[in-house]
This record gives C-alpha cells, sequence and structure tokens, in this order.
C-alpha cells in the first residue's frame, strides 16, 4: 500500500503537467476560431450567420460530446479519449481549410471539431485530475487546469492572427491540426485509470446515475446557471474581434484583446480554485456572474477604444473561466469523483447550449441588424438570472449518492 501511494505521489505531477499541456493546446486552438470570421466570410461570400452557425454547431457538438467522453475517460481511460479526440479535432481543421463550401465549413469546422474539442478538452482533462487529487484539493487542481486553458488562449490567440496575416487563413488552420498532433504522446502519461477512492458508490447504469443526479435541485441550479457562462463565452470569443473591427479597431486589436483575456483568465482560475475551497462556492460563482454583468455594462457605456477593448478584455479574462474550478467542485462533491466525468459533462452540455445560442443569435442579430447591441443586453439579463440561480445552491452530497458508500 505504502509503495502504491509513493508510486501515485510521484506519478501526480507528470499527470498535471502533461494534462496542462493537453488543456493548453487543445483550449488554444479552439480561442482562436473568432479571428477567422471576418476572413472565412470575405473570401467565400458568407454572411456572418453562416460562420456562426458552423461554430455555433461546433459548441453544440461539443457539448453532446462531453457526457459521452466523460463516461470514456471514467470507464476506458483519459489517454484513449484525449488520443482519438485530437485526431478528430486535427481532421475537423483540414476539412475547415480545404472544403470550401459551407457544407464542408459546418461538418468540419462544426461537427468534427466539436467531437474532437469535446474529447480533447480541459474536463476530460480535469475527469482525470478529479479521480487522481485528493477532495480538499480538487478546486484549486481545476483551477491550474483551467489557467492552462488560459495560457493556450493568451499563446495562440496573437499567434493565430499573425498566422493570419502572413499565410492566410487556411495555412494557418493546417498548422493548428499539426499542433493538435502533439496531445497523442502527452496523452501517454494520462493513460490508466486512478483507483477509486473510499467516496465512490456501488457501481450504477448511466441511466440510473443520471436519473438521481437530476433529482438532486442544488444540480439543476447549477446546470441551468452555466448556460449562461456558455452564452457569454462564445458570443465574446467568437463575435467580439469582428465587433471591435466594425467599431474602427484594427483586427490585431480583437486578437490581443481575446489573448488579454486568457492571460488575466489565469489569474482568475487559480483565484477562483484557491477560493473555492475557502469560502462557499454557490456565492462564488455567484459574484462572479453579478461581476461580468458590470463589466460588462460599463464596456456598453464608454466609447469603445484600444484602451477600453483592453480593459474590458483584462476584467473578462478574470470572471472568463473562473466558473469552471468551483462548478466542477461542486458537482464532484453532489456525486463523488467516479461519475464525475459523466456528470459534469452534462452540467457543461448545458454550458455548451448557451455557447450554441451566444455564437448563433450573434450572427442572425448582426446580419438583420448591422449591431450586436441586442446580444450584449441580453448577456446582461441572463448573467442577473444566473446570479439568481447560483445563492440557493447547497453544498451537500446528494443522498441518492451517499446511502450505499462506506463508513468514512
Amino acid at each position: 500500500m505504502t509503495n502504491s501511494k509513493s508510486a501515485a505521489s510521484v506519478a501526480l505531477p507528470i499527470i498535471i503537467v502533461a494534462g496542462c499541456f493537453i488543456a493548453m493546446a487543445s483550449f488554444g486552438v479552439r480561442s482562436t476560431f473568432g479571428l477567422f470570421t471576418l476572413p472565412v466570410t470575405a473570401e467565400f461570400g458568407w454572411g456572418r450567420e453562416v460562420y456562426g452557425l458552423a461554430l455555433a454547431i461546433q459548441n453544440l457538438v461539443w457539448g453532446l460530446i462531453q457526457p459521452v467522453a466523460g463516461g470514456m475517460a471514467d470507464r476506458y481511460g483519459t489517454a484513449k479519449t484525449l488520443s482519438a479526440g485530437a485526431l478528430i479535432y486535427a481532421a475537423g481543421l483540414l476539412l475547415m481549410a480545404l472544403g470550401g463550401t459551407e457544407a464542408s465549413l459546418y461538418l468540419g469546422g462544426g461537427v468534427l471539431a466539436g467531437i474532437g474539442i469535446g474529447t480533447a478538452s480541459f474536463a476530460v482533462v480535469m475527469a482525470a485530475f478529479g479521480r487522481a487529487v485528493p477532495a480538499e484539493k480538487r478546486s484549486f487542481v481545476f483551477g491550474i487546469a483551467t489557467a492552462a486553458s488560459s495560457a493556450g488562449q493568451f499563446v495562440f490567440a496573437p499567434i493565430g492572427q499573425q498566422f493570419i496575416n502572413s499565410f492566410g487563413w487556411q495555412t494557418t488552420l493546417i498548422y493548428f491540426a499539426a499542433v493538435l498532433m502533439l496531445i497523442l504522446p502527452l496523452s501517454f502519461a494520462l493513460k490508466g485509470k486512478t483507483e477509486h477512492s473510499a467516496e465512490d458508490t456501488e457501481d450504477l447504469s448511466v441511466v440510473e446515475t443520471l436519473r438521481r443526479a437530476f433529482k438532486h435541485r442544488s444540480y439543476n441550479l447549477l446546470v441551468a446557471g452555466f448556460f449562461v457562462c456558455g452564452f457569454h463565452l462564445a458570443f465574446v470569443t467568437v463575435h467580439m474581434p469582428a465587433y471591435l473591427v466594425q467599431c474602427g479597431l484594427s483586427p490585431d486589436v480583437g486578437s490581443w484583446a481575446l489573448a488579454l483575456i486568457g492571460l488575466f483568465n489565469i489569474v482568475g482560475s487559480l483565484g477562483a480554485g484557491y477560493l473555492g475551497g475557502k469560502v462557499p462556492k454557490q456565492l462564488l460563482l455567484a459574484s462572479i456572474y453579478l461581476s461580468r454583468v458590470v463589466v460588462t455594462g460599463l464596456f456598453l457605456l464608454i466609447p469603445v477604444s484600444e484602451v477600453s477593448a483592453y480593459l474590458f478584455a483584462a476584467f473578462t479574462g478574470l470572471l472568463w473561466l473562473a466558473t469552471v474550478p468551483p462548478t466542477a467542485a461542486l458537482v464532484s462533491g453532489f456525486f463523488g469523483p467516479k461519475y464525475m466525468g459523466m456528470l459534469y459533462g452534462f452540467a457543461f452540455l448545458s454550458h455548451q447550449v448557451g455557447s450554441f445560442f451566444g455564437v448563433w443569435l450573434g450572427g442572425i442579430v448582426f446580419d438583420r441588424t448591422g449591431s450586436y447591441d441586442l446580444v450584449w443586453y441580453l448577456g446582461i439579463l441572463l448573467g442577473l438570472a444566473a446570479t439568481a440561480l447560483h445563492i440557493p445552491i447547497s453544498e451537500k452530497r446528494s443522498e441518492r449518492f451517499q446511502a450505499a458508500m462506506p463508513a468514512q
């Protein structure tokens, strides 16, 4: 037993480092899709609704596949899941780059990229972390994984814009597909499955697991609130670069704004992970959503300039993925680590449904009105709703996942 624990303690830093690099690559590439809005639509003469729908499909497919990916990681291991996801993700980028039709855009940039992101994302990495890390340290380690994803956004956004300027958008997508192949050797470090702890319940079928989970009121509130997070993130990621160009700024400002979001989210994610172990997680989440409302409202009131764009990006970055560590920690706390991959996956599905509407409505509203204002205002209203949803959440373990647990 001692040797086993010693081996696990040696392996844990390797698991965390490899998982963080995987999260950086996967989310970093994904965070650049908004930079392709203008060059892609300009080359083919498509409206922004076309490109927005492709990325809306991507977000929805990502959400739909996430519970499946989480279940696969729980059952078959993280390495196989991540490797399969990386291959599918790269194939989607190649089809997006070389297809040249709306159908290829929807299939490559939408369906295949969505499947790939969902099975090679930080959510799958966090499921591995959740099984390997003691309960009292999970929130902080989830923050590390989330911060690594943001570091990827900070690195890839400006590089992506420079590549587009220098090589064109198709070649940039091909280069990014090559980068995703690095996930294959890195995933080997996450090979195998961590033994379940005393927190685990008896083996449950998928249907029974979901039936019990969705009878837990706090989980339902958490899932509903996560919809709003997805709406905010996807709209800003995809449409803010084009919005800033519409306001008279250069495309480079948009890329650096995305990079700043990623940079400041490193601080925000680590801070949220730390605070999630110190303060009630539901109140932390409510304060994050309310802060988003304030930051967005101020951004819309102040005339848009490079300074205001960068300030908005910095403050938004502090709140960007700060919702993820406490949300993941709450799911793990409700149900234990054994089913975290699948049940966090279903929470994330709600997040991605929100992403679908954030991206799609952004394109539709702009094409119909020539402005993004209505979607900005809708985001503010949804932020207020999310604030209210999180306040009544209780951190208590679900009784339906506690009855069969051994005494602790």
